[in-house]
């Protein structure tokens, strides 16, 4: 999920899927361990929480950053990893321009790095791994989907799963180096040799729809306004029945 830019201050460094409503409550103490180059604007950043109670694929968390001064900025940020029972998590960050908490994770985050976290925040998004998914992501939108993907491969899953995903170019595709035949990326300004270029179109979506597995797809839409709009419509114009479309906006 992104954040809004307020410029303020530079800061420094201050598998169980039941989560109850006091664990998401709490504040917990994240240790940053690794970060990952995604894209030139894109990385994702591997945390240490160590009672992090776990979370389904769609969910985000509350992360909070605190300035020597006390000031103290939060943004919502959707979780890119699969659940486990490592006491770790991920989040992938774009560098939002005058983007507060965006800007000091991609120019002075380190790790060993801490910041305070609660969560996980919001079930309606979520996919719990029982039943037929169809995401549909453009952008930093393929961050919660992703963690869906994850999950599926994880664990084996047979439960049909596809993902048609929207970037400028292959240098902007987040996360191109782990899709696999689930996938099929859109490129609506650049594309390798052979592909098309434009935007996610009725053709993109049709033969997956075609393939009405055993219950029907359940659509999860994430992006910015303007592409949730437009792929929903799609979706709807497609067949999908509207109330099996989920949706999660950026911006």
């Amino acid at each position: 999920m992104t954040e809004t830019s307020t410029p303020r201050t530079r800061f420094a460094v201050p598998g169980r899927i039941a989560v109850s409503n006091r664990a998401a409550a709490r504040w917990q103490t994240a240790t940053l361990t690794e970060i990952r180059r995604e894209t030139p604007r894109a990385a994702s950043f591997r945390f240490a929480v160590p009672a992090w109670a776990g979370h389904l694929p769609g969910q985000h968390l509350m992360l909070r950053l605190t300035a020597p001064d006390g000031y103290t900025a939060q943004r919502h940020y959707s979780i890119s990893s699969a659940p486990d029972d490592s006491g770790h998590l991920e989040l992938t960050l774009d560098h939002v321009d005058g983007g507060e908490v965006s800007g000091w994770f991609h120019t002075r985050a380190r790790p060993g790095d801490e910041v305070a976290v609660r969560g996980p925040l919001s079930g309606f998004f979520a996919w719990p791994g029982d039943r037929p998914a169809l995401l549909v992501g453009a952008g930093s939108g393929v961050v919660p989907l992703m963690s869906m993907v994850r999950l599926h491969r994880a664990r084996g899953l047979t439960v049909p799963l596809r993902l048609l995903v929207s970037a400028r170019s292959p240098e902007e595709l987040i996360y191109a180096r782990e899709y696999g035949a689930e996938t099929l990326p859109v490129f609506t300004r650049e594309a390798p040799p052979g592909v098309p270029v434009g935007r996610l179109a009725a053709a993109h979506l049709a033969p997956v729809l075609a393939e009405r597995p055993a219950g029907g797809w359940e659509a999860y839409v994430c992006g910015s306004n303007a592409f949730a709009e437009h792929a929903s419509r799609l979706l709807v114009a497609a067949g999908q029945p509207v109330d099996r479309i989920r949706i999660e906006r950026f911006g």
